[in-house]
């Protein structure tokens, strides 16, 4: 009976010392995962969508074939909110813009200057280009909300 019972005991440690830690670790992992929420401001005209994309890197920034991850709302005059959910800890950039005629692309002129008002995370256009991935980054440690004006 104490061999049986002493078997059981040393089940029970051995399982609680290497599936507990295990659990935590996942429920840490689950826990991770953050909101951002983008408040555009100054959105001209309830026409459209505001298009957001989300990168995670400087090389291929504002490449749409490099976003980490994009989402859009219908354009609200004033104000729009653009959400992210599920998102890890990690440094982001964001570049958006107001796609007045909802045609899912940034329009430009024959020279490629946008036709279309378009915004970044901590940073503004320049009077050659765009700005880079370093001006526009932000780290996200948790829920969090930008405002951005267009």
């Amino acid at each position: 009976m104490e061999k049986v019972l002493s078997e059981k005991t040393k089940f029970v440690q051995m399982i609680s010392k290497t599936l507990l830690p295990l659990l935590l670790l996942c429920a840490g992992a689950v826990s991770a995962q953050h909101s951002l929420e983008i408040q555009v401001e100054e959105v001209r005209k309830s026409e459209g969508h505001i298009r957001v994309a989300l990168y995670t890197k400087a090389e291929g920034f504002l490449h749409f074939d490099q976003v980490y991850s994009a989402s859009s709302a219908p354009a609200s005059k004033g104000q729009t909110l653009v959400v992210f959910d599920d998102l890890p800890e990690g440094t982001y950039a964001v570049a958006l813009y107001h796609d007045s005629n909802s045609n899912a692309k940034l329009d430009k002129n024959f020279l490629g200057i946008p036709k279309e008002k378009v915004a970044f995370s901590h940073a503004k256009m320049r009077t050659f280009g765009p700005p880079e991935f370093k001006d526009c980054a932000f780290e996200l440690k948790g829920d969090t909300r930008l405002k951005i004006a267009l």
